[in-house]
């Protein structure tokens, strides 16, 4: 809360109103070719951080930005019956093009969740573990939307945040205009949401993997 004013970012004031409108009319073909395509590392590498997360069968996903459901439909595969995958995104387009998918390609043990800029509308002590790749820098009012992730986990949930390096010199112009935090920044706002870092993976080029537990 008060700590998120020290980070230059609104908070509850007003978003960066444009960064997510691209996501609010999407063309899916578009879409599905930029997320699931080879060349993006999370793309490359997503079986291998699936495997990082330690995902096992009967949990309780969240997926939050779950876009097209690249992530939904592996973690779906290692819940198995018995669990369950909440795929959760801000964008109403891409919610109903998630139940078009979860009806299609039969994932009985999915759901597709619409979540407002401030709250991933996931119930209270619900949830598991909760996945977020290449979102957090779209979180709008992340402090609030932390508050409901916390709220959302069970005693002793965990969060795995993947995001992009932000580092002057090593990453790319888009990043550093893209991205509004780096690691050592996005580590102290979870922290401050209540979770402690239990392990850091630096498996990928462009990208981190930090996982936290709820405390």
């Amino acid at each position: 809360g008060a700590a998120a004013a020290d980070w230059g970012y609104p908070q509850p004031g007003q978003p960066r109103s444009d960064i997510n409108s691209v996501f609010l009319d999407p063309e899916f073909d578009a879409w599905v070719a930029r997320f699931e395509r080879h060349g993006r590392e999370v793309y490359d590498r997503r079986h291998d951080i699936v495997a990082a997360t330690g995902v096992k069968t009967g949990m309780v996903v969240a997926d939050i930005g779950a876009g097209t459901g690249l992530f939904t439909r592996l973690f779906s595969t290692r819940v198995g019956a018995s669990g369950t995958v909440y795929a959760v995104d801000i964008s109403p387009k891409l919610v109903d093009y998630m139940k078009n998918r979860i009806k299609d390609e039969g994932l009985d043990n999915v759901e597709a969740i619409l979540s407002r800029e401030d709250s991933t509308e996931l119930p209270a002590d619900s949830v598991d573990f909760v996945f977020i790749c290449d979102t957090y820098h779209h979180f709008e009012y992340p402090m609030t939307t932390l508050q409901s992730i916390h709220e959302a986990l069970k005693p002793g949930g965990e969060l795995v945040i993947i995001d992009f390096k932000r580092v002057p010199g090593f990453s790319s112009s888009w990043v550093m205009s893209h991205v509004r935090a780096g690691e050592q920044r996005v580590t102290a706002e979870i922290q401050s949401a209540g979770f402690e870092l239990v392990q850091r993976l630096d498996f990928m080029q462009t990208q981190y993997f930090l996982r936290f537990r709820k405390q």
